[in-house]
């Protein structure tokens, strides 16, 4: 896959935000029960994200980032709230909703005894694609994803790069109009991550509906139109990066992140009340 220049920047301008929502999130909650009492993972969040938009859903580890796309996928059952993706609610609906979304995550696997080709017919077939547009479309995926070297090969015997390159054509089998990413760039080099962003360009450019959900900001600023910074359970700023940073007077969206998190939680301040009770 390539990218230009313009798509490495950040894109300040949505394709389709007059167009229906292709996810439509309201007032999400998220509660449970601990040995210590309720614990809220994720409270009263609200978004909507439009064909041809990369959202990017930014927090730190534990911000609840992950839930919410559970909730979105229906794998959690939201406490309370609604998720509608392309106009299916995910409580009533949730066979037409995995219809129309798919995930790509960092702990995503392959079938080590299959191929590459023999996977990606197993999810069409199991997604209802008829089998003759299944089959252009693998053909189709494998010289965007440039797969041919290997398409016919078991995933046991290919590079880290080579099934990341799988996993990413697979989660288009079914051409979904919306698709989840959760850390998708966890643990890989710099050409992998390269990978990432291109795909990320490509779902842009060919109209798709991108959560973008990461804790690494600088990425997100790279590639996403708009951002949702999470912290502790709640959308705490949401915008353009032009947008927030008119409303924060921060340049980069680390220091936007910094500025929401209490004094307490700084190491500096933890060293200074440690000093402060004569603690080593």
């Amino acid at each position: 896959m390539s990218s230009s220049r313009s798509d490495e920047a950040t894109p300040n301008i949505c394709s389709d935000a007059l167009a229906e929502p292709a996810v439509d999130v309201r007032d999400l909650v998220k509660e449970f029960s601990t040995a210590t009492g309720i614990l809220v993972a994720v409270n009263g969040v609200s978004m909507r994200v439009y064909p041809g938009e990369v959202y990017g859903l930014l927090g730190a580890n534990g911000a609840g980032k992950t839930t919410t796309l559970r909730m979105m996928l229906g794998l959690q059952r939201p406490t309370s709230g609604t998720v509608r993706i392309a106009g299916f609610d995910v409580a009533t609906q949730p066979i037409e909703v995995k219809r129309r979304v798919s995930l790509v995550s960092s702990s995503s696997g392959l079938y080590q005894w299959l191929t590459p080709r023999e996977i990606m017919l197993y999810l069409a077939d199991l997604y209802g694609v008829p089998d003759d547009e299944a089959a252009a479309r693998a053909e189709m995926l494998a010289d965007l994803f440039d797969l041919r070297g290997f398409m016919d090969r078991r995933c046991a015997g290919m590079s880290t790069g080579q099934q990341q390159r799988v996993n990413l054509a697979r989660s288009l089998m079914h051409d979904p109009p919306v698709v989840l990413m959760d850390e998708p760039t966890r643990g890989l080099d710099i050409v992998g991550s390269r990978r990432i962003f291109e795909y990320t360009a490509h779902l842009r450019q060919q109209g798709k509906a991108v959560i973008f959900c990461t804790h690494r900001l600088d990425e997100a600023q790279r590639l996403c139109c708009r951002f949702g910074l999470m912290f502790r359970g709640q959308l705490k700023l949401e915008g353009t990066l032009a947008d927030l940073q008119q409303r924060t007077g921060r340049e980069h969206l680390t220091d936007m992140f910094l500025d929401l998190m209490p004094a307490e939680s700084s190491m500096a301040a933890r060293l200074t009340s440690l000093q402060g009770s004569g603690e080593p």
